[in-house]
């Protein structure tokens, strides 16, 4: 393992691709989440058989999220972060957040571990 981060993603940044941007700002190759805490405006979430399940707001709470990140061949990241989020009427889901469909409400306190993979 290596450094650790402790970063806020922005109100409307999108939850997946503020990680992705967070991890370029360290100089992280590869990260692991170890920590969240914050709420979405709605949700995005993959289901079991490949399609999207729509949370809506305001204020969808995040009740969990786990995840990580990872350099591709090409030099890119890509985010891939699962979590359990409750609506409004406390309803829960769980499940893959989407990419670029998981806008913040707030703030979003996330923490990240660099990890760095053996040679």
């Amino acid at each position: 393992m290596g450094r650790v981060a402790y970063a806020r993603i922005a109100p409307n940044e999108d939850l997946v691709q503020g990680v992705e941007k967070l991890c370029l700002a360290e100089g992280f190759r590869n990260a692991f989440v170890r920590g969240a805490l914050g709420s979405l405006v709605d949700a995005c979430m993959g289901t079991i058989d490949g399609k999207y399940l729509q949370i809506q707001g305001p204020a969808v709470e995040i009740v969990s999220l786990a995840g990580e990140v990872r350099q591709g061949d090409d030099g890119s990241l890509r985010a891939a972060l699962t979590g359990v989020v409750a609506d409004p009427e406390g309803n829960v889901y769980g499940g893959p957040f989407v990419a670029g469909l998981n806008p913040i409400c707030m703030t979003f306190e996330v923490t990240l571990e660099e990890w760095l993979p053996a040679k």
